[in-house]
C-alpha cells in the first residue's frame, strides 16, 4: 500500500504537462478575479509558522484619541565566509502542533491520558512531545472568565475567539457545487443543528466561495446564522452570472468555467483555514456543504459556451465518458484536482482546522439526475464516485468526517460538536528539521488498548527559501510620509454627517487658491445623516477672513467653493445644516495653506474625481472643472481620475511620474501620467477592478534637475 506521503509527493511531481497547460489559463484568471484567491495563498506559509512560534494576541494597539488635532497640510549583517552554504534554521520553524481525538469502543471520549500515553512518529521516527494539553469545552460560559460579549469588530472577534470556553464553526456554503434542490433539502437539518446542538458560547460563521474574508464574521447570534442558512441557494450547473467577475468569463466553455469555480472554492477554503488559524491555536471546524470537486464535464458540454445554459440543454449520450480517451482525460483531471485538494488539506492542518464535508444529495446513485440523463450509467456512477472521493479526501486528511450517502445527517453533525468538545493538543519539534518542501507523515499511537485515535496525517515542510524568509529580519516600517498619508483612512467616520476635502494650488498675486469640497456621509440606517443639505463655512486666519457663506449641496457649483488665501494656518469653521436651515452639527479644522510663490519645485494638492460608470468616466475626462470627491473609500467598480499641477522655477521641464503603492509603501504598479487639459496640469487614471480590498496609495513625483517633490493620495477599496 502506498503511504500518504508517497502519494502526495508523487502527485506533486507527476502532474502532466497536458493537465498543467489545460488548467493554467483558468487559474490565472482566478488570480485576477478572486482577491483572496490563489495570489493570497502564496504568502501565508510564513505567517502560519510565525503563528506557531508567537503567543496569541488578544488586543491590538490603536492610535490614542486626542481632543485637539494639530494643524494639517492639505496635501544583515554579513555572514562569515567560512560558513557552509547550506542554511541552518532555528528549531521554532519546525515546531508541529497536532490535535488528537481519542475515543473508546462506544465512541465516548477518553479524558484521562497523559503525554506518556502517546507516541508520535514523523516519517516513522519517534518524536519528543514538548507541549501537552487536554482541551474540554462544554459550550457554556466559564464562570471564572468575564461574560462573553458581542462581536462588533475584528478586535472583538479576536478576543472572543481566544476564550477557552468557545468553539468555532464555519459553514462553507459552496453554491458553485450544490444543486438548488439539494440546498433546499439541507436547509432544515442545518438549521436544526444550529438550534439544538450549538451552545451559547459557540462562535459561528457563514461563508460562500466569493465571500471576502473581510466579511466573514463569527457571531453568537445563532438565529442570524439560521436565517443565513435558510437563504442558501445552490448554483451547480447554473452559469447565469451574478456579478461582474462571473460576467467576464460567462462565455467561456463550460469546462473552463468549472475549473474556475473549483479554483475559487478551494482558494476560499485555503484562505478561510488561514484566517481561522490566526484566531486561535485550538481545533476549528469548517462544515463544507458541497457535492464534490471535479474539472470533468460530459463531452457534449465541453465545447459549448457556458452562457447557453447548463445540464438542462444537453441531451442523453449513453456512450459519453466511456471511451478510453474520455477515461484517460478524467484520470489526469482528477489527479490534478486531487493534488489541489491535498494542498488545501495541508493548509488546514497547519492551522488546526478540520473539514467536515456534507454531501447534500443524501443517498445518491448517479451524479446526473435520472429524470434528465446526460451520459451512460457506468460513466455516471464513476463520476459520482470521483466527486465523493474528493469529499472523503478533504475530511480524512484533516481529521474531520465525511457525511456522504446519508439521508439523515443530524447524527454526523452532532459528532462535529463532540469532536471539538474534548481533544488533546500537543506539539513537538521535528527531529529531522526538514526544509525540503516535501510531505512528512505523522502517526499518533496511544499505548492504552481498545481506544481509537484520530489525528492529522502529516504536513508539508517549508522549503529552504521559505524558511529563510521566515527567519529574515522584520521588514522596516513604512516611510513616515506613507504613514501620514494613511492616517486619513484611520480617522473615524462613525457619527460624522459629512466628509470634507481641502485642496490648494497656485493663485494670483502671491495668493494660494483654496478649494473646499464636502459631501454627506450617506447611510441607509440613519435618516439624520442623509438630512445634511448645506453648510456654512467660515475660513479665517489670525489676520484676515477669507470666506464666509453657504455651500449648498445642490448649488450652482455643487458642494464646492473656492477662495484666495495667504499662505499659513487657516481655520475652517463649519456649521452643518439640514433642509430647514437648522444647524445639526459643527466642526473646526486647522489647515496649513502652502506657499507656491517661492522658486522651489512644488506640487498642488492632488484632486481625485471618482467615476462610478464608463459614461461618467468619459464625461470627467472631457471636463477640466469636474467636481472632486471628498471620499477616499471606493468600490472595485469605480474608476479614478487624479489631477495635479506642477510648478517649477523658470521654464524648467518637469518630469511627473506616478506609481501605486501598498500600505507598506512598496511599489505595485507604474501609472502612466499625461499632461492634459491646460499647461502644467497633469492627469492620471486608475481603475479599481484589478485590486483586492485594502488600503493603497498613489505616489505622485515631480523632478527637476535632481530635485524631487512627492505627494500621496491614500484610499481604501472596500467593496
Amino acid at each position: 500500500m502506498v503511504s500518504h506521503g508517497k502519494l502526495r509527493n508523487s502527485l506533486d511531481k507527476g502532474k502532466s504537462r497536458m493537465v498543467r497547460s489545460r488548467v493554467g489559463r483558468a487559474r490565472l484568471l482566478v488570480c485576477q478575479l478572486g482577491p483572496w484567491g490563489r495570489l493570497v495563498t502564496l504568502v501565508p506559509m510564513a505567517i502560519v509558522v510565525l503563528a506557531l512560534t508567537l503567543p496569541t494576541v488578544g488586543t491590538a494597539q490603536q492610535p490614542p484619541d486626542t481632543e485637539q488635532t494639530p494643524p494639517q497640510s492639505p496635501e544583515e549583517s554579513e555572514a562569515p565566509t567560512d560558513q557552509p552554504s547550506q542554511p541552518v534554521f532555528r528549531s521554532e520553524i519546525n515546531f508541529v502542533r497536532v490535535d488528537a481525538i481519542v475515543t473508546d469502543g462506544d465512541g465516548n471520549p477518553v479524558l484521562d491520558l497523559t503525554a506518556e500515553d502517546f507516541e508520535v512518529l514523523e516519517d516513522d521516527v519517534a518524536q519528543e512531545i514538548e507541549s501537552f494539553e487536554l482541551i474540554e469545552i462544554s459550550g457554556e460560559p466559564d464562570p471564572t472568565l468575564p461574560p462573553p460579549s458581542s462581536i462588533r469588530n475584528e478586535y472583538d472577534q479576536i478576543r472572543e475567539a481566544a476564550r477557552p470556553d468557545s468553539r468555532i464553526f464555519v459553514f462553507f456554503l459552496d453554491d458553485y457545487h450544490v444543486r438548488d434542490l439539494s440546498a433546499m433539502r439541507m436547509t432544515a437539518p442545518l438549521a436544526e443543528f444550529v438550534e439544538t446542538q450549538l451552545r451559547p458560547t459557540d462562535l459561528v460563521g457563514v461563508m460562500y466561495p466569493l465571500t471576502p474574508l473581510f466579511d466573514v464574521r463569527l457571531t453568537r447570534d445563532h438565529a442570524r446564522v439560521v436565517r443565513a442558512l435558510q437563504a442558501f441557494e445552490g448554483r451547480k450547473y447554473d452559469y447565469s452570472p451574478r456579478n461582474m467577475y462571473e460576467e467576464s468569463y460567462s462565455y467561456y466553455p463550460t469546462t473552463t468555467v468549472e475549473i474556475i469555480r473549483n479554483d475559487v472554492s478551494l482558494s476560499a477554503l485555503r484562505a478561510l483555514s488561514i484566517h481561522l488559524g490566526g484566531l486561535r491555536e485550538g481545533r476549528k471546524s469548517i462544515i463544507v456543504l458541497s457535492e464534490g470537486y471535479s474539472d470533468y464535464v460530459p463531452p457534449q458540454m465541453q465545447n459549448q459556451s457556458a452562457a447557453l445554459g447548463g445540464i438542462g440543454r444537453v441531451g442523453l449520450n449513453p456512450d459519453a465518458g466511456s471511451s478510453v480517451m474520455d477515461q484517460t482525460m478524467q484520470f489526469f483531471e482528477n489527479t490534478a484536482r486531487m493534488t489541489d485538494l491535498l494542498h488545501v488539506a495541508d493548509i488546514a492542518n497547519k492551522n488546526n482546522t478540520s473539514f467536515y464535508t456534507v454531501d447534500p444529495r443524501g443517498l445518491a446513485v448517479f451524479e446526473y439526475d435520472m429524470s434528465d440523463p446526460v451520459i451512460g450509467a457506468a460513466a455516471d456512477s464513476r463520476i459520482l464516485r470521483g466527486l465523493q472521493d474528493s469529499l472523503y479526501l478533504l475530511a480524512d486528511e484533516t481529521d474531520g468526517r465525511a457525511l456522504i450517502n446519508q439521508n439523515d445527517v443530524l447524527p454526523g453533525l452532532a459528532q462535529i460538536v463532540r469532536d471539538q468538545s474534548a481533544y488533546y493538543l500537543f506539539g513537538y519539534t521535528s527531529s529531522g528539521s526538514p526544509t525540503d518542501g516535501e510531505f512528512h507523515e505523522i502517526k499518533v499511537h496511544v499505548k492504552r488498548p481498545n481506544v481509537r485515535v484520530r489525528a492529522r496525517k502529516g504536513y508539508y515542510a517549508l522549503t529552504a527559501e521559505n524558511a529563510a524568509r521566515v527567519l529574515a529580519p522584520p521588514k522596516p516600517d513604512p516611510p513616515k510620509a506613507v504613514e501620514m498619508a494613511l492616517a486619513v483612512l484611520a480617522e473615524p467616520t462613525r457619527g460624522r454627517l459629512v466628509r470634507t476635502w481641502i485642496g490648494a494650488r497656485r493663485g494670483d498675486g502671491g495668493k494660494t487658491k483654496v478649494t473646499f469640497v464636502w459631501e454627506p456621509v450617506g447611510s441607509t440606517q440613519s435618516q439624520r445623516r442623509e438630512s445634511a443639505s448645506q453648510l456654512t463655512l467660515m475660513a479665517m486666519s489670525d489676520s484676515a477672513a477669507y470666506f464666509r457663506g453657504e455651500v449648498a449641496r445642490h448649488g450652482a457649483a455643487g458642494p464646492r467653493t473656492e477662495f484666495d488665501a495667504d499662505p499659513g494656518t487657516v481655520e475652517f469653521n463649519v456649521a452643518i445644516e439640514d433642509e430647514y436651515g437648522d444647524v445639526i452639527d459643527r466642526t473646526v479644522r486647522e489647515v496649513v495653506v502652502p506657499d507656491f510663490t517661492g522658486p522651489d519645485l512644488a506640487l498642488s494638492t492632488p484632486t481625485v474625481i471618482r467615476a462610478v460608470n464608463e459614461l461618467e468616466f468619459r464625461r470627467i475626462l472631457a471636463d477640466s472643472d469636474a467636481l472632486p470627491t471628498a471620499s477616499r473609500y471606493y468600490r472595485r467598480t469605480d474608476q479614478l481620475v487624479v489631477r495635479v499641477e506642477a510648478y517649477a522655477p523658470g521654464d524648467a521641464l518637469v518630469m511627473v511620474t506616478a506609481q501605486l503603492l501598498n500600505r507598506e509603501g512598496t511599489s505595485m504598479l507604474e501609472i502612466q501620467v499625461e499632461e492634459a487639459l491646460t499647461d502644467g496640469l497633469y492627469q492620471l487614471t486608475l481603475g479599481m477592478a484589478p485590486f483586492p480590498r485594502g488600503d493603497y496609495l498613489i505616489e505622485i513625483s515631480a523632478e527637476v534637475a535632481e530635485v524631487l517633490e512627492k505627494k500621496f493620495v491614500a484610499f481604501r477599496i472596500q467593496g
